[in-house]
């Protein structure tokens, strides 16, 4: 049965407010707001995210442990990276390594840039002994169809004068040859599972290029340059597997890395957000609760196709404990976020006294927002 109002904890469970503040300090911000609203109320800060960038923020606020690792960032400079451990279990998230941000000066480098620091931070959890590693998409730079990656795992991808491939989208046009090497050994025993939300093919107009390309830079001549070398990798792949992934959902994400990981670390593709609150303890933080609060940047239609808050609200309907959002923006109508399973929501922006305030002053408001929340919510 589920708490009664007067009874249970509340667990505090937003994602990132994207470029203001990382989903730990969201939820240390309403729970703030809740305790100085309901002094005595037990509240459960699990900040969450869907797979994409804040992963990692929200495995190591779970109890993770940070692993520090240098790999090579997006156009081959070195990066402080990381990734989370947890007895066997690593988390290892896409940006931060070869993420948009780790691009030198933000220059993006959309024919160039690559994925071989997610293959080095892959191979580190190997040697820690993980055997089940959890990939994080989201924020990719690049659109190389993560052959990148799969060279930092001993794979060979050679040109016509057997010559190894440089990084990059556009080299693959000029693949020849492909050496699977020690990647099935070094494998052996481990579990890949991304998390990803978006169901994109690798190619063609719902592809890795033609969708994702421009956010990376890439123009109308690059596009074609992409597209064919990612076509070209693709059908490499499918002759030297004898499998052929590339018209697989989610085989698109993360410009193809998506695809590398199904076609070459033999992965399974589960919703972000679904995963990650599995990762977390969402059950069992919950169980008992009287109320969940969530919430991200901005709340709108996307928000209703898997994105964190919307998995936070079916998670918690399911325990039967009732979910309010805090949201940066909402955009979303009040008959729509009723039928996402919503309370309440509030908007910073509307807690806002001057325009800019909800970014300059979002940690703030949420707070407020807290108040707001436990006081309509959590009669004393």
């Amino acid at each position: 049965m589920p708490p009664t109002p007067h009874q249970g904890h509340v667990v505090v469970a937003p994602d990132k407010f994207k470029g203001t503040l990382e989903g730990a300090e969201v939820a240390a911000r309403i729970a703030a707001g809740i305790r100085r609203a309901a002094p005595g109320t037990e509240v459960r800060e699990l900040p969450v995210a869907d797979g994409g960038e804040g992963t990692l923020a929200a495995a190591l606020a779970a109890g993770f442990v940070r692993v520090p690792a240098k790999v090579a960032g997006p156009t081959g400079l070195p990066v402080d990276a990381a990734l989370a451990v947890r007895g066997d279990t690593a988390v290892v998230e896409l940006a931060q390594a070869s993420g948009l941000a780790r691009l030198p000066g933000g220059r993006t480098a959309p024919l160039a840039a690559g994925s071989y620091g997610v293959g080095q931070l892959i191979g580190r959890a190997v040697s820690m002994g993980a055997k089940r590693i959890v990939l994080g998409l989201g924020g990719s730079a690049c659109t190389d169809g993560g052959a990148g990656m799969a060279q930092a795992l001993g794979v060979s991808l050679r040109d016509a004068g057997d010559v190894e491939l440089p990084p990059g989208g556009a080299a693959l046009r000029r693949l020849e040859r492909i050496d699977l090497g020690p990647l099935a050994e070094l494998l052996t025993g481990v579990e890949v599972v991304v998390a990803c939300d978006v169901d994109n093919p690798l190619l063609g107009p719902r592809g890795a290029t033609a969708v994702y390309g421009p956010q990376k830079g890439a123009d109308g001549d690059d596009l074609v340059v992409l597209e064919e070398g990612l076509t070209r990798f693709a059908d490499q792949v499918a002759a030297v597997t004898g499998r052929d992934v590339r018209q697989a959902p989610g085989a698109g994400a993360a410009g193809g890395v998506g695809f590398a990981a199904l076609a070459l670390l033999g992965a399974t593709m589960r919703p972000g957000i679904e995963l990650l609150l599995e990762l977390l303890g969402f059950d069992e933080a919950v169980r008992g609760a009287r109320l969940v609060v969530t919430g991200e940047g901005c709340l709108d239609a996307q928000t209703l196709h898997g994105k964190a808050p919307a998995g936070v609200a079916a998670a918690a309907a399911r325990a039967g404990v009732r979910v309010a959002a805090v949201a940066g923006r909402l955009e979303l109508s009040e008959p729509e976020w009723r039928a996402a399973g919503f309370t309440a929501a509030i908007a910073l922006t509307d807690l806002a006294e001057q325009p800019g305030d909800s970014m300059t002053r979002a940690g703030e408001l949420a707070e407020v927002a807290g108040e707001q929340l436990a006081g309509a919510l959590l009669p004393a």
